[in-house]
């Protein structure tokens, strides 16, 4: 049974072959090197981010703000920081 039309010429069907196969290598290829990437990646420890507050000192202010905050997020006693 042959295809009508422009498909029955059989290079146009070789070239969808082609686009085809090379499709699902393409996507083989990039999912197995993004998996290795990951793999890798859930080896190594996590960069540390900088934060503006570890080289810029707090005044008293923000300390007993920053104090009240925490100690309402953390489990004990109120008003005592860890």
């Amino acid at each position: 049974m042959s295809l009508p039309g422009p498909f029955s010429d059989p290079r146009v069907i070789t070239l969808f072959g082609l686009l085809a196969v090379s499709t699902v290598a393409w996507l083989t290829l990039n999912l197995r090197a993004r998996a290795r990437a990951r793999r890798e990646l859930a080896g190594l420890p996590l960069e540390r981010v900088w934060h503006p507050q570890e080289s810029v000192p707090l005044t008293p202010e923000e300390e007993q703000a920053f104090g009240q905050v925490v100690s309402r997020l953390t489990p004990g006693p109120a008003g005592r920081l860890l």
